[in-house]
């Protein structure tokens, strides 16, 4: 594709690169991906693949903007407050980078109609906060062999890894076969969050959906990456594709999505 002057000024520092070079800008501005939530994990993750050019990038989040939220839901500010989250988020972005395409989803994605949602999309970014929605974004994934970039923090520790369970890879149920009973794990509106720890894991998903679709370096899938921002530290724990998994191991019965208690995607309660 033909660069016009500004976007050739714009994405200048990937162009110089030779992993990115123009095809991979290219490729970027031609790609779509769908993100799951505009809250802590979103915010950062959104406003660095827009900022790098995405073409198409798909919104879904339910709930409004709360001055709680401002701690760590960066993408939102103060005048905000009441709005929309989808809409919040795809004003910013448009003041970001005109040349990204912003799709919102405002109705309630459930298990009848999430898999048509992402059907189109390249990468789905997964900023979700509860287990139920997490499964069902896994599996809708898995369906529509769509790479899962899943991120997750709770108070000071952060988790993300890649599931590929289509593929020769795990997936999220390779890690975790059933969701916790409910109530089991508690919330970070009940545990609390560091603010600023939800910047390091949702950029850090906007880099591997970054190399996913340009298809560069040694991505996460088959790892989980713990970072403990109190400690400071990273480390890195092999994940292996579970022969036995419900989903993607050989013998896999699960045939169709399953509707988890409160699996719905509104996020009302559900972005960090």
């Amino acid at each position: 594709m033909d660069f016009t002057e500004e976007q050739i000024e714009r994405y200048s520092r990937h162009i110089i690169l030779p992993e990115v070079g123009g095809k991979g800008q290219a490729r970027l501005l031609q790609s779509k991906v769908f993100v799951l939530g505009a809250g802590g994990l979103g915010s950062p993750a959104l406003m660095y693949l827009a900022a790098a050019g995405v073409g198409t990038i798909g919104v879904a989040d339910g709930d409004h903007v709360d001055l709680s939220n401002l701690q760590r839901q960066i993408i939102h500010n103060n005048n905000r407050i009441g709005v929309h989250k989808a809409v919040s988020a795809r004003k910013t972005i448009e003041e970001l980078n005109p040349d990204v395409n912003v799709v919102t989803y405002e109705e309630r994605l459930t298990a009848d109609n999430i898999r048509e949602v992402i059907r189109d999309y390249d990468v789905v970014l997964d900023g979700s906060d509860n287990f139920p929605t997490r499964f069902l974004m896994n599996d809708a994934a898995f369906f529509e062999k769509k790479p899962l970039v899943s991120g997750s923090m709770f108070r000071f520790e952060g988790q993300l890894s890649v599931f590929k369970g289509h593929e020769d890879y795990p997936c999220y149920r390779c890690l975790y076969p059933e969701p916790p009973p409910k109530g089991l794990v508690p919330s970070c509106q009940e545990a609390g969050v560091l603010g600023a720890l939800a910047g390091v894991i949702g950029v850090l998903q906007a880099v591997e959906t970054i190399k996913e679709i340009l298809g560069i370096g040694e991505g996460l899938a088959g790892n989980l990456l713990i970072f403990d921002s109190l400690k400071m530290s990273f480390r890195k724990v092999k994940v292996r594709k579970d022969p036995e998994c419900a989903l993607c191991g050989e013998k896999a019965t699960i045939k169709e999505l399953v509707a988890y208690e409160d699996a719905v995607c509104d996020l009302r309660t559900a972005t960090k």
